[in-house]
């Protein structure tokens, strides 16, 4: 069972996850609104499996990209997701495509691909 963080501004949406994560199997789930609130729990992060980021999380706020760069220099080296609702052709999306050993899915995400994602099976 993995330990998941969940990085997504939308409350609704983050609850959400967690708890569909929580169902399929994930072991526990560390949600976070912002790249900010994340770097005051690097001890609990840095117990987590995977990362579940949001591309975008508002105008003005450091971006799920920000958050992939602080966790590879705080020594984070579970797996990295990227979550996005923006077409491929927005700037922040294409930069996290070019981001080495992450993948990008679409939302909304599958309940097959969000069950894979909290057991760490591959689809």
């Amino acid at each position: 069972m993995r330990r998941i963080v969940v990085l997504e501004d939308d409350k609704d949406l983050r609850d959400l996850l967690c708890e569909l994560l929580r169902r399929a199997g994930a072991a526990s789930c560390l949600p976070f609104a912002s790249v900010e609130a994340m770097k005051k729990d690097l001890q609990g992060i840095m117990l987590a499996d995977l990362a579940l980021l949001d591309v975008n999380l508002g105008p003005g706020k450091a971006s799920g990209v920000d958050a992939f760069h602080w966790l590879r220099q705080s020594g984070f080296t579970g797996e990295v997701v990227f979550l996005t609702g923006h077409a491929r052709f927005n700037p922040t999306v294409q930069d996290a495509y070019l981001l080495p050993q992450v993948r990008v899915l679409e939302k909304p995400v599958e309940a097959r691909e969000l069950q894979a994602l909290a057991t760490g099976i591959q689809r």
